[in-house]
């Protein structure tokens, strides 16, 4: 049987970046954490924290045993909760995967439907690659899984998809490099310096296809998994970046910036993946119903 004060040791030093902090906040020695670490490592039979430098990185066992203890010692705070103030209606909870290439401001469009219903719903957001998300729902630890396209084919995962709706792309810049690119869109766009998003982005062979059809060569200055930080280096001046159209006005209000162009020829897709065939749960279908009126 797991000893659950090893894995609370475990739990805070992954979750303070190391043994050095999680001994401050919890007034223990280092040298006691990290021996008590390898108790538990000797359980599993596995290594929790593999050294990289000077720092500790977790492992993917290390990963996977940090999401079964975030969810053990969340249920041990509702529990201390409820019998200090007497027992109330435990919320729902809903265990949404975003996959990484999602951007945020979409992900938090699509979801928050479900915390709007009447009965009382806790999220639980996870963030990674499609592939590392689609084996957990496999597995029953995620209800649903949020993607900027269908289940892979050949990835060996079941899965089924239920399209949200999609959107063109809208084409942003500071207002110093809009102006100058605003006039001719999207032949401007030829030799400017340009954001994409990376390979692991569905948009990105789309982005480069469209180029080609129109036989326009912008400068590309730099490829992002994260969309969040392409849009710091757009809000920076770096060059041009896209987003949905379906979100523009609000990065455009968040980022000072100015749409240059838009185009329907280019379309983001988004999916909502469960493992189930039929939508059952309230606030998955309050998500897909809302989200398809939204990107309709």
């Amino acid at each position: 049987m797991i000893n659950y004060k090893h894995l609370h040791y475990f739990w805070v030093a992954a979750k303070q970046g190391g043994i050095a902090r999680a001994s401050e906040l919890l007034h223990i020695t280092p040298q006691t954490i990290s021996g008590q670490i390898s108790l538990l490592e000797q359980h599993f039979g596995d290594d929790l924290f593999v050294k990289v430098g000077r720092n500790l990185e977790l492992t993917e066992t290390g990963r996977l045993a940090l999401s079964y203890a975030d969810e053990i010692f969340s249920l041990g705070d509702e529990l201390e909760d409820a019998l200090r103030n007497g027992p109330t209606e435990r919320p729902q909870i809903l265990k949404v995967g975003i996959a990484e290439v999602v951007p945020k401001t979409i992900a938090y469009r699509l979801l928050a439907p479900a915390l709007n219903l009447s009965d009382d719903v806790r999220m639980v957001c996870k963030e990674n690659t499609l592939e590392s998300l689609l084996a957990e729902l496999a597995l029953n630890r995620l209800d649903l899984v949020l993607a900027d396209g269908p289940v892979p084919p050949g990835l060996g995962v079941r899965g089924f998809n239920h399209p949200l709706g999609e959107s063109g792309i809208s084409f942003l810049a500071v207002p110093e490099l809009a102006k100058r690119l605003t006039a001719d869109f999207p032949a401007s766009l030829d030799g400017a310096p340009l954001l994409i998003p990376s390979e692991i982005n569905l948009m990105h062979v789309r982005l480069l296809q469209w180029f080609d059809k129109q036989n326009i060569h912008p400068k590309i200055v730099g490829e992002f998994d994260d969309s969040a930080l392409m849009k710091a280096f757009g809000q920076a001046g770096t060059g041009v970046f896209t987003v949905p159209t379906a979100i523009a006005d609000e990065v455009v209000n968040q980022y000072k910036v100015e749409v240059i162009g838009c185009t329907d020829a280019v379309r983001e897709q988004f999916f909502a993946i469960s493992a189930e065939r039929r939508v059952s749960n309230p606030a998955v279908v309050a998500i897909t119903e809302q989200a398809r009126e939204w990107l309709k």
